[in-house]
C-alpha cells in the first residue's frame, strides 16, 4: 500500500498539474496494487493432491504463492503455533497471519482487509467441497475458525448452504 504522505504528494502534484484525476481513482489504483501483492507462503507434503488444488485456487484469486513442499509438516505446525485442533493438511503464511487447512480465498482476503487481532484463519480437517476438496456436486458444511496464539478459536465464517 502507498503510504499516505506518498499518496497525499501525489495527488497534490497531479492537481497542481492541472491533470489530476478523481481522487477516488488514485485511491482505488493504489488499493488495487497493494490488493495484486498477494504473497503466500504455503508448506504441505509433496504427496498430497488436494493441496496443490487449494494453491490453485488461491492463484485463481489473485495470490502469488510461494509452494514449500516439506518432509515434516508437524514440525513446521508446530514452529509457527498451529493449535492441535485447527490442524489440516498445510498450512500457509500470509502479512503476519496463519492459515490452515482448505479457507477460501475470499476469506483470507477478508481476513487481510480487515486486520483483526487473531493468529489466523482455519478450516480444520479435510471437508468435501471446501476449496481444493471439490468432489463433484457434494458439498459438506464446514466453518471456517479465527484462532489466537493461545489456542482459542472463534466462528469467522460458516459455509453450511453454499
Amino acid at each position: 500500500m502507498l503510504p499516505s504522505r506518498l499518496l497525499t504528494a501525489l495527488l497534490v502534484l497531479l492537481a497542481w498539474s492541472g491533470t489530476a484525476p478523481a481522487a477516488e481513482s488514485v485511491w482505488d489504483r493504489a488499493r488495487e496494487a497493494h490488493a495484486g501483492a498477494r504473497a503466500i507462503t504455503v508448506y504441505r507434503s509433496p504427496t498430497c493432491g488436494c493441496c496443490g488444488g487449494w494453491i490453485e485456487h488461491l492463484r485463481a484469486h489473485g495470490f502469488t504463492v510461494d509452494d514449500q513442499k516439506v518432509a515434516d509438516l508437524g514440525a513446521v505446525k508446530r514452529r509457527l503455533g498451529v493449535p492441535a485442533d485447527m490442524g489440516s493438511c498445510h498450512t500457509a503464511v500470509i502479512d503476519g497471519y496463519l492459515v490452515e487447512g482448505h479457507v477460501p480465498a475470499d476469506d483470507i482476503k477478508k481476513l487481510l482487509k480487515d486486520r483483526p487481532a487473531v493468529a489466523g484463519l482455519a478450516v480444520p480437517a479435510m471437508p468435501v467441497g471446501s476449496p481444493g476438496m471439490e468432489a463433484g456436486d457434494r458439498k459438506d458444511p464446514f466453518s471456517v475458525f479465527a484462532f489466537s496464539k493461545d489456542g482459542s478459536f472463534t466462528s469467522y465464517r460458516d459455509y453450511w448452504n453454499y
